[in-house]
């Protein structure tokens, strides 16, 4: 909704209710302020109920018992007050939500992330995350002959290490089904990952939200700590 144009019609109708009662106190002709009051009222109507269905269910504007107007003032000062402060109840009113501050990320997440970010750059920022933990896990393994989601598949694969292919392993005993089913978890994710995150980070156009972006750098900080807090085995 445009609350300035909402707050401006209205606070324009409240003049013309102010002008009409000081031209009717005075037994001045108001039927030039009465007509852009009705011209005026359509709109004033729509806004208000936008605002709260439950007001003006019969406009604003009636023929009163003198032949003057009987006018709903009330209800347009209590749509210019809810206006007012809508935009503070927003926020003064939300309901306490934790919060996800970047720099607590994964270091090879928001050291690689954070210039883009400072910068809006948001979409880059996410590359620039995957781009530093493909470098990371390279140099974990000693391999520059992968990259991206197939290096995650060879890492976390749980057949046997080979020469020149070693494996990670999430630390712990690897017969326990707990251990064996966040191996596999952390593959799934890793691959995930770099599929649904990276490579669009890379290859489309068009900037994420700060908030989409913020959900993906915190799934390649999950990412990073499990290959970080994990063995390489030879």
């Amino acid at each position: 909704m445009d609350r300035d144009w909402m707050r401006q019609r209205l606070e324009a109708f409240a003049d013309l209710i102010t002008e009409y009662w000081n031209v009717r106190k005075v037994s001045g002709d108001t039927s030039d302020t009465q007509m852009r009051l009705y011209e005026a009222e359509p709109t004033v109507v729509r806004i208000l109920r936008a605002i709260d269905p439950r007001i003006a269910e019969s406009g604003v504007l009636q023929e009163s018992e003198w032949g003057g107007l009987a006018i709903g003032e009330p209800d347009v000062r209590r749509g210019m007050g809810i206006l007012a402060d809508m935009d503070e109840w927003t926020t003064r009113l939300a309901p306490d939500a934790p919060s996800l501050p970047a720099d607590g990320f994964h270091a090879w997440v928001w050291d690689a992330a954070r210039t883009f970010w400072e910068s809006k750059h948001y979409r880059a920022a996410v590359h620039a995350a995957a781009t530093s933990i493909n470098a990371h896990l390279q140099d974990k393994l000693g391999r520059r002959d992968l990259s991206d989601a197939k290096l995650v598949q060879e890492a976390f694969s749980d057949k046997a290490p080979e020469t020149g292919k070693p494996r990670l392993r999430i630390p712990g005993d690897q017969t326990d089904p707990g251990v064996q089913t966040r191996q596999r978890g952390a593959l799934q994710l890793g691959q995930g990952a770099y599929f649904a995150l990276r490579n669009p980070a890379a290859h489309e156009t068009g900037d994420l939200t700060e908030q989409e972006a913020l959900e993906q750098l915190a799934t390649f900080s999950v990412v990073a700590r499990l290959i970080d807090q994990c063995q390489v085995a030879k």
